[in-house]
Order: structure tokens, then C-alpha cells, then sequence
């Protein structure tokens, strides 16, 4: 842990030292904003934070944030926290629901009740999964949610993500603490795993090294890509924009792509001679998985606050993951 900074000048960043994290800590600090960074590396990694190390204004702990006095005292030093902590990629929340309710409600309740005492701006990353089984898109921040059952352990994530964003709108509505949700779509780019289930980046490493790509039910589910660069441009704008808070706000690209047209167009961008293996849904994960056909925003919402939105074309998102993992 390096040492920090005056106290409420700083960013705190839960959860830091993951793929969000990683790009939020970089432009933050290219803003001249220091940052503060928590995280248990139980989904990230130390690597995502090895180039700020050395920076003056920039601070990390690595650390269960649910030891509640250390993340007091981190609350307490922090101007505005961006709490991106939770369990992450279908495949992780299909085989670990215990684990993906425990965090995602634990970590959030925790926070909320400390910043709550201190008067502190959070904003809070939620995700397109709380629209659920919902057909009605594009997607508006106050359109129903539509959830599956719960013998399915699939919707977990979605609920646990849903009861985040009730608490951080209570805790807004009745004590007044500055809370923004951020509902992100799909956020991809360079450092990304795919161990979790996250496909772009399962899709190129397949590629590049010549494996099978596997494309997961019948392809034809579409997803909206969203460079990452441009989504933390969107998180650190809603924080500095006060007519955001009290709101949910769709960060996402528009642009629309199926899955089985992803496989494709990476295989075509890495010239690779990986065939494209169509692999049922039951097969993948057992336990009649359910998925959502479509993800697409409205980001009306988000352009009336911050004038911009995620806009980087597929092509574009697709060659800077290439060029990473050949970097690699």
C-alpha cells in the first residue's frame, strides 16, 4: 500500500483492481484526481494496477472491503467512491450464487451505511442483467423488471444487483445521501478476461490461438458492445454532474450486434481458421439456463446529463482486444 494524498481530494474506488477499475483508475488519474483503490483480487488482479503503482496520487489496499474499519477510514478520506465491487460473469454467478448474493449485498450494504454517515457521493455500478427477461427494448432506466424464477440461480446476480439499487435509492430518497446507479451494458476492451464467461475476449483468445470460438445457444441473442474508455468517461462525468443524483442512467452503446455475428467478425479480424462451435445452453451450464434475446439502451437519459454517450463502433472495440492479446 502506498501512502496518499491530503484527505477528501481523492477518488475511492471499490473493487478497483478489476477491468473497470483498472480503466477508471487510469483516466481519474489522467484528470489529476488521486485515487484510492480497494479490492480482494477474488475476480481482479494485481496486474491491473501495476502501472499506477508508482504514481503519486495513487493508493491501493488489498483487502476484504467488508472489514468494516478499515473501509470506514477509506470512506472517510475519500471525496466521491465509485463502488464497482461485485460478482461478475455468468459463469462465475451460475456455479457460485451463494457467493454472487453475499457479495453484491453485502459489500453494497456496507458501503452505503459508511458513506451514508459521512455525507459522501457514490455512484454505483449496476448492469443491463436487472432488465432481466424484459422484451421491450430499447431498454428505459424505469421500464419493469422482469426477473426469472429462483429455483434458477442465474437471476441471482440480477436480483442481488436489483436490492443494490433499492437500498442506494432509499438511502438517496430518505437520508439524502448523493447516490448515482449506473446501469452498465456489456463494457469490453484491452485487459478484460474471458474467465469468467465474458465472451468478446473468450471469443479472441479462441481465435488467436486457434481453438474452437464457441458460440453459446443459437447465436442469434444480440448484445450492445461498450468501449470501456468510454464508459469511465460516463462514470466520472454523472459524478460531477449534481442532476444526476437520485437517478438511474442507462452507460452503453446502442449499436447492436448478435453473438454468432461476433464470432464471426473476430475470426475474420485475427484471420483465424478456428471453426465456430455452436454449443446448446444446457450443455454450457446445466440446470436450464435462461438468457436475455436482447440488450439494448436507451441512453437518452445519459445524454441529457453528461452531452455524450458510448458511441465506438464494434469493429473498433474488437481490434483493440485483438491488439491487446497479441500484445500479450
Amino acid at each position: 500500500m502506498n501512502q496518499l494524498t491530503p484527505q477528501h481530494t481523492h477518488a475511492l474506488i471499490t473493487g478497483g483492481a478489476g477491468f473497470i477499475g483498472r480503466h477508471l483508475t487510469g483516466h481519474l488519474l489522467s484528470l489529476g484526481q488521486p485515487v484510492e483503490v480497494i479490492d480482494d483480487l477474488s475476480t481482479g488482479g494485481i496486474h491491473n494496477i501495476e502501472p499506477y503503482k508508482d504514481h503519486p496520487g495513487f493508493s491501493y489496499t488489498i483487502a476484504d472491503m467488508r472489514k468494516e474499519a478499515l473501509l470506514a477510514e477509506m470512506v472517510d478520506r475519500a471525496k466521491v467512491i465509485y463502488h464497482l465491487a461485485a460478482a461478475v460473469g455468468v459463469r462465475l454467478i451460475v456455479e457460485n450464487p451463494v457467493r454472487t448474493i453475499e457479495t453484491n449485498i453485502g459489500c453494497t450494504e456496507t458501503l452505503l451505511r459508511l458513506a451514508n454517515k459521512k455525507g459522501k457521493k457514490v455512484i454505483l455500478a449496476s448492469t443491463s442483467e436487472v432488465y432481466g427477461k424484459n422484451s421491450h427494448v430499447p431498454f428505459v432506466e424505469d421500464h419493469d423488471l422482469v426477473l426469472g424464477s429462483t429455483s434458477k440461480g442465474r437471476w441471482s446476480y440480477a436480483c442481488s444487483k436489483a436490492i443494490d439499487e433499492f437500498l442506494a435509492l432509499a438511502y438517496c430518497r430518505d437520508r439524502g445521501l448523493p447516490v448515482v446507479v449506473a446501469r452498465l451494458f456489456n463494457t469490453v476492451g484491452p485487459g478484460q478476461t474471458g474467465r469468467y464467461g465474458m465472451v468478446l475476449p473468450s471469443f479472441v483468445r479462441q481465435a488467436l490461438s486457434g481453438q474452437p470460438i464457441t458460440v453459446y445457444g443459437d447465436g442469434t441473442q444480440s448484445r450492445c458492445f461498450s468501449a470501456v474508455d468510454e464508459v469511465v468517461r460516463c462514470l466520472s462525468a454523472l459524478a460531477e454532474t449534481p442532476e444526476a443524483v437520485g437517478k438511474v442512467v442507462n452507460v452503453g452503446s446502442t449499436k447492436e450486434v448478435k453473438i454468432l455475428e461476433l464470432a464471426e467478425l473476430v475470426k475474420k479480424m485475427t484471420g483465424s481458421s478456428s471453426p465456430i462451435k455452436m454449443v446448446p445452453y444446457e450443455q454450457a451450464y446445466k440446470d436450464g439456463f435462461e438468457d436475455m434475446h436482447r440488450r439494448v439502451p436507451s441512453v437518452d437519459r445519459l445524454r441529457d446529463l453528461v452531452g455524450f454517450v458510448p458511441q465506438m463502433g464494434i469493429e473498433q472495440v474488437v481490434e483493440s482486444v485483438i491488439r491487446y492479446y497479441r500484445e500479450r
